[in-house]
């Protein structure tokens, strides 16, 4: 069974930071699965954030967070990073962690397999 599970949202000021994590629990080498992150807010479809392969070698952005943040995993300890700098209000939705079956990065969703539940994010101006 696959779970996914995210932590670090939360309210901060329009240029503040924050760091949310995502731990795998996984019936698979943690390494095998790309990840990515992507958020979503009420009565938009779910857009894609970031992603990263499995060794962590390659990585991709929306355009909108490039520069301001970084994706990244331990994969000794089965978790996957996002270090999300000079936040906007733009930037305020649920964000998710997702997990691939295959070890290459993927920008749609439909390229993911498991999902977490999502973390709040809300960025005040």
């Amino acid at each position: 069974q696959v779970q996914l599970v995210e932590s670090g949202g939360g309210l901060v000021q329009a240029g503040g930071s924050l760091r949310l994590s995502c731990v795998a629990s996984f019936g698979r080498t943690f390494s095998s699965s790309g990840m990515g992150w992507f958020r979503q807010v009420p009565g938009k479809e779910r857009e894609f954030v970031a992603t990263i392969s499995g060794f962590g070698s390659v990585t991709n952005y929306k355009a909108s967070v490039k520069g301001r943040f970084i994706i990244s995993r331990d994969n000794a300890k089965n978790t996957v990073y996002l270090q999300m700098n000079s936040l906007k209000t733009e930037d305020t939705a649920v964000y998710y962690c997702a997990a691939r079956e295959e070890v290459t990065i993927a920008t749609r969703s439909s390229g993911y397999s498991f999902w977490g539940q999502g973390t709040q994010v809300t960025v005040s101006s």
